[in-house]
C-alpha cells in the first residue's frame, strides 16, 4: 500500500456531553482506491496505510443517513494518550469523524472487558483463562442479532479454524473472543465466528454483518508489537472498509477502542467513531464498553441486556442515526 502524509489536523468542535450533532449536508463527493488489507504481514516489512484525507472517506448522500451496520475493532492494553500520540494514521481518524475523550474500559485483564463489549457483562471473570474454565451461559449481541433475522460475524485474525476455543494459529488469543465462551450459541459461533481471510471478501461483496467484531492477533492489536505496527495494520483496514459498498452507503459505522488501558492511567482508552455523518467531533461524556454493547443491540433492533439497559448511548453521543 503507498503512504500517503498525513492531513493537518483541524481543531476539533467540542461536544460536552455527548450532546446531538446537528444534521450536516455533505457538499463534496469523493473516490478512494480500494486498497486490501495484507493478512498478517510481517511487523518489519509492514507497509504504511495511507490516513484520511480531506476528500477521503466520504459518501454519496445528501442526508445524514441511517447506521444499520456496526464493526467494533479491539486494541490492546494502551492509553488514550499512548494512542492518540503513537498511532498518528488512528489519530487522523479520530481527529476527522470523532473521538471520546473519558472512555474507561471495565476492568483488568482482557477478557472481561471483551465479554462486557459482547454481553453487557463481565460474568463475574476476573481473569483471561479459556472457555474451558468458563462456560458462560445467556446471550451474545451476536446471538441476539442471529435470533432475531440480522447477521453476526467475527473476524479473528490468526485464528486456526472457526470458533476456536483454544489458543494457535498465528498469534491468536482465545481470551479476545469472547464468542468463543458462550455455550448457549456454540453452533452459531462455529458458523459465524471465522478466521479474518473472509474480512475482506465480504467487505467488497456488501456482506458485512449488522453486528461484527474485528478481533486482531496479537501484533496488530498492539498487545506484543509497538502501537506504530497497530496503526499502520488498523489504517489498512480501514482503506479496503472505506472502499467497500457497506460505508459508500453511510450504513456502515467502525467503532475502535482498546479493551484495557496498560493500569496506568484509569483504564482511560482512546475510542473513535467513524462514519460519513460525524465531523471533528469530541465528546467528554463518560463512556464506556456497555456503551458499545448498547450501540450493537440498537443497530439489530434487539432487547438491550446487562450493563447496556443503563449505559449512556454512543450514538446520541455521536449523533448516530439509527434504525
Amino acid at each position: 500500500m503507498t503512504t500517503r502524509p498525513l492531513p493537518p489536523r483541524r481543531r476539533p468542535r467540542l461536544v460536552v456531553g455527548g450532546g446531538a450533532l446537528a444534521l450536516t449536508a455533505l457538499t463534496a463527493l469523493a473516490t478512494l482506491t480500494a486498497l486490501t488489507v495484507v493478512q498478517s504481514p510481517s511487523t518489519a516489512a509492514a507497509p504504511a496505510a495511507p490516513a484520511p484525507s480531506a476528500s477521503s472517506g466520504r459518501t454519496a448522500v445528501t442526508a445524514r443517513p441511517t447506521v444499520r451496520k456496526l464493526l467494533v475493532v479491539v486494541m490492546e492494553n494502551h492509553s488514550l494518550a499512548q494512542m492518540r500520540a503513537q498511532m498518528p494514521r488512528t489519530a487522523a481518524y479520530a481527529d476527522r469523524y470523532g473521538y471520546a475523550t473519558d472512555y474507561r474500559a471495565t476492568t483488568h485483564p482482557s477478557l472481561p472487558n471483551y465479554l462486557m463489549i459482547a454481553t453487557g457483562s463481565t460474568h463475574g471473570v476476573t481473569d483471561d483463562r479459556p472457555p474451558s474454565a468458563h462456560r458462560l451461559h445467556g446471550s451474545t449481541v451476536f446471538g441476539q442479532a442471529v435470533r432475531a433475522g440480522r447477521t453476526a460475524r467475527v473476524y479473528a485474525e490468526g485464528m486456526p479454524s472457526p470458533c476456536s476455543t483454544v489458543d494457535g494459529g498465528r498469534r491468536y488469543a482465545v481470551r479476545h473472543n469472547p464468542w468463543a465462551y458462550a455455550v448457549d450459541e456454540r453452533t452459531l459461533c462455529r458458523r459465524d465466528d471465522v478466521p479474518f481471510s473472509r474480512f475482506a471478501p465480504d467487505v467488497a461483496a456488501g456482506r458485512l454483518p449488522t453486528v461484527g467484531l474485528v478481533v486482531p492477533d496479537t501484533c496488530h492489536d498492539a498487545h506484543d508489537c509497538p502501537l506504530a505496527t497497530a496503526d499502520i495494520w488498523f489504517a489498512g483496514l480501514m482503506a479496503t472498509v472505506t472502499a467497500g459498498p457497506d460505508w459508500r452507503a453511510g450504513r456502515l459505522a467502525v467503532v475502535l477502542t482498546a479493551d484495557e488501558d496498560d493500569r496506568r492511567a484509569g483504564n482511560r482508552v482512546l475510542t473513535v467513531v467513524i462514519h460519513p455523518s460525524v465531523h471533528h467531533r469530541v465528546v467528554t461524556r463518560r463512556l464506556g464498553h456497555p456503551s458499545i454493547t448498547r450501540l450493537g443491540q440498537r443497530v439489530a433492533g434487539v432487547p438491550l441486556t446487562g450493563a447496556a439497559r443503563t449505559a449512556p448511548s454512543l450514538a446520541t453521543a455521536f449523533g448516530l442515526r439509527l434504525p
